[in-house]
């Protein structure tokens, strides 16, 4: 295995991929070559048929992530490199990637979401988080622009709460993140990988299909009159599945249903 392969865990149990940044030292820290990892696991776990829903979490108990690796961008800088702007580039902007995924995605914050590391628990599905997850969007004190974060949050919370957060550069405690919908539940450190599981566990009990064609439905929608959203009918059309049938089958039996993803 290799450096990078060891700080970016990534297994497939039962129908879910699980993502860990495994830079605990660096407080899950996103370097270059982790970015590009986690680009190549997310592509696989989007495009593997085994895989229903995808979970990403930090290692250990101090950080989901802390964004870019400051250290290192600070030697591209000194060194004359090219420094990595969002957006450009060869390679496709991993929170752009995230939120594409065509699955449900879940980030579990073990610890405090920052910066880029918060860029990239906004652009999952949902967001749980341990009781010591703090989350904000610091690059106002850094000199960075939060291109991902400008254009999210204000699709997700009132745009003077969006700007608040960015102008001041300030934290936001967990449990003010919960009373706005930034995260959906908020539990114990030792208690959020059980929970985590719990919570991926009741959404592949259900039809991958319908899964699917939730996320493209909701996320290809939501700028769109309801007019014109009614009429994408994009994803995977589960009226006329496999998987419709068995469903309505197995309630009738009453018994749980075997899907197939067809």
């Amino acid at each position: 295995m290799t450096t990078v392969e060891q700080e970016v865990l990534y297994d497939v149990r039962e129908k879910v991929a699980y993502v860990t940044l495994n830079r605990p030292e660096r407080r899950n820290a996103l370097s270059q070559a982790v970015v590009g990892r986690m680009a190549e696991v997310l592509t696989e776990a989007s495009e593997d048929p085994d895989v229903w829903a995808v979970v990403l979490t930090g290692a250990g108990d101090k950080a989901f992530c802390a964004g870019g690796d400051l250290k290192e961008l600070n030697e591209i800088a000194s060194e004359g490199r090219r420094f990595p702007v969002p957006m450009t580039g060869p390679g496709r902007n991993l929170h752009e990637l995230v939120l594409e995924i065509g699955k449900p995605t879940i980030a579990s914050l073990n610890g405090p979401a920052l910066a880029g590391g918060f860029e990239l628990a906004l652009a999952c599905d949902i967001r749980i988080a341990a009781e010591h997850a703090i989350i904000g969007m610091p690059e106002a004190k850094r000199g960075m622009g939060a291109n991902f974060a400008t254009v999210m949050l204000p699709r997700l919370v009132p745009r003077s709460v969006a700007l608040s957060m960015l102008y001041t550069g300030e934290p936001m405690q967990p449990t003010e993140a919960l009373q706005w919908g930034l995260v959906t539940a908020v539990h114990p450190a030792d208690r959020l990988a059980d929970e985590t599981e719990a919570f991926v566990r009741s959404i592949v009990a259900n039809a991958p299909l319908v899964l699917r064609r939730y996320k493209e439905m909701v996320t290809k929608g939501w700028e769109l009159s309801v007019h014109a959203a009614l009429r994408l009918n994009v994803g995977p059309n589960p009226y006329l599945s496999a998987d419709r049938e068995e469903g309505i089958r197995a309630f009738v039996e009453k018994r749980a249903p075997q899907w197939q993803g067809k």
